[in-house]
């Protein structure tokens, strides 16, 4: 038994061994073929076992049959070849992985994200788990281990267990760790925290509330951003007033644009360097006043240019945002109407859609002090009283216009004179709150120069009358606002009259007619 046993094992080396063409003629130098019971024998496979391969080829030979349960047939058949075609794969295969993994490390060598091939690689049985190769790290799968699994779907059924261990889709504890699952869905900028790592759960109730909050804080955000990105804030200019101003210094109507001067409810004012013009020669500081393209504080203020009958017609045919615009060029035709009858104002110098540049009131970028800010002594606190009168009185006259916002915060102390400014709300004395709009500025001029002090300060209702023409005669103040209405209405009335036959509208010949 033991001479035969040797005659095997021989013979199996033998056969193992690999001719140098496997696909050589079958039988060329093989051993003689043994009976299958010597090959399953006891003493074949301790002898097998205690004996010395030789070769690593030989031995993952041997292993491989071991794992497949393949039984070496008798030399000559084609179960050898069949053996060598599977060593020959398994070759390929460790080539194959071998060069995914010199690709990998190529590709992760410099960059901050790492790439990993792991699952074209080529697993085999006899690859032991103890290899020297790389570990794969879990953050290069998309298996976390260290995140709490996610609730997984019910079953179509609704249900899951019997009896009492019977668990339904509307079960409490299973709804509230799935709406915590769902508040990943959330938008971006809504923080809902690791809740499924604290096992957090939420009612139907408290998601639906979070849900509708998420989405009313998303739109609210969209409206912020759109908001922002068309229209002027307190200091800050839109896209498309930015490119006005960037034309006009590209020009050469303006040198540079400064910072801003002066900021209102409708409008902000920037200093600029004056440029040069073909036509029209250019100061050397200049005022660009931006109207504000919200509408929000226009919503209330259309009441000055609606019932104008110099805009009236184009009013109701205008976009509302196209008002702005509207507002920049009735301040515009105003200031030209006010500098031919004399009266101080800046100079027009450029308009382009809501950016109007002007004169600049100043010198050396600062601007001129209001009259609510500027130090006056008594003197010049009673000539600048005289000079607001007889500018009211030149405006109302000679320009056929009310400031309808006159305040010491509309006028300017410059070279010892009063200028006036922002003039986009004027409107004419015909119009059908002109005299009412009149009485409030005599109103605000009254109050301010009496409490400065200056003695021969009219009260309203004269220095409304001084102003106007008229003579309504002193009486309390609504019963006085009253008896202004009743002008207005007159007033108005005849107008109307008058531009119907074609005739200019004069306030005096209109009051002479009222009386």
């Amino acid at each position: 038994m033991e001479g035969s046993g040797g005659e095997a094992l021989v013979a199996a080396v033998a056969s193992t061994a690999a001719p140098k063409s496997p696909w050589g003629k079958v039988g060329v130098g093989a051993a003689a073929p043994c009976s299958l019971a010597d090959v399953m024998s006891e003493e074949l496979a301790q002898e097998l076992s205690r004996a010395d391969t030789g070769t690593q080829d030989e031995a993952l030979s041997l292993e491989f049959l071991a794992v497949e349960g393949a039984v070496p047939g008798p030399v000559g058949d084609t179960e050898s070849d069949v053996l060598l075609a599977k060593l020959l794969q398994m070759e390929f295969d460790r080539e194959h992985d071998a060069l995914l993994r010199r690709e990998q490390d190529k590709l992760n060598r410099d960059s901050k994200v790492s790439i990993s091939f792991e699952n074209y690689r080529m697993s085999h049985p006899y690859e032991d788990s103890d290899s020297s190769e790389e570990e794969v790290d879990w953050q290069d799968t998309q298996h976390d281990p260290y995140r709490a699994a996610k609730p997984q779907p019910f079953p179509r059924c609704g249900f899951t267990g019997r009896g009492k261990s019977m668990t339904t889709k509307h079960d409490e504890a299973l709804c509230g760790r799935k709406n915590t699952a769902r508040m990943e869905h959330f938008p971006p900028e809504f923080c809902s925290g690791d809740g499924i790592q604290m096992d957090l759960k939420l009612s139907n109730q408290v998601f639906n509330v979070l849900k509708q909050h998420s989405q009313a804080e998303q739109r609210r955000s969209a409206r912020l951003h759109e908001k922002k990105e068309h229209s002027t804030s307190d200091q800050a200019m839109d896209a498309r007033t930015r490119l006005l101003l960037y034309k006009m210094v590209n020009a050469g109507v303006l040198e540079s644009i400064s910072g801003c001067i002066s900021t209102g409810k409708e409008s902000v004012v920037f200093h600029a360097a004056g440029g040069r013009m073909e036509n029209k020669e250019v100061p050397s500081e200049c005022a660009v006043k931006v109207f504000k393209t919200t509408l929000n504080e226009f919503k209330n203020r259309d009441k000055y240019i609606k019932d104008d009958y110099r805009f009236k017609d184009r009013f109701s045919k205008l976009n509302p945002r196209k008002v702005i615009r509207m507002w920049a060029e009735k301040e515009m035709h105003n200031l030209a109407r006010m500098r031919a009858v004399g009266i101080r104002c800046p100079e027009v110098v450029l308009l382009k859609k809501h950016v109007l540049v002007m004169s600049f009131l100043g010198e050396g970028q600062v601007p001129a002090p209001k009259l609510k800010e500027a130090r006056l002594s008594s003197a010049q606190l009673s000539l600048a009283y005289e000079q607001v009168v007889q500018m009211m009185l030149t405006l109302f006259h000679g320009c056929n216009l009310v400031h309808a916002d006159l305040s010491e915060y509309n006028l300017l102390w410059h070279r010892g004179e009063v200028w006036l400014i922002d003039v986009s709300q004027s409107v004419e004395p015909t119009h059908p709150h002109g005299l009412e709009f009149l009485y409030r500025d005599c109103r605000n001029v009254s109050q301010f120069f009496r409490k400065a002090g200056v003695p021969e300060a009219l009260d309203e209702q004269d220095l409304f009358n001084l102003v106007s023409g008229l003579s309504i005669a002193a009486k309390g103040e609504a019963e006085f606002l009253a008896e202004v209405e009743q002008q207005e209405k007159m007033h108005e009335g005849h107008a109307h009259g008058l531009r119907r036959k074609g005739v200019a509208v004069n306030p005096a010949a209109v009051a002479s007619l009222a009386q």
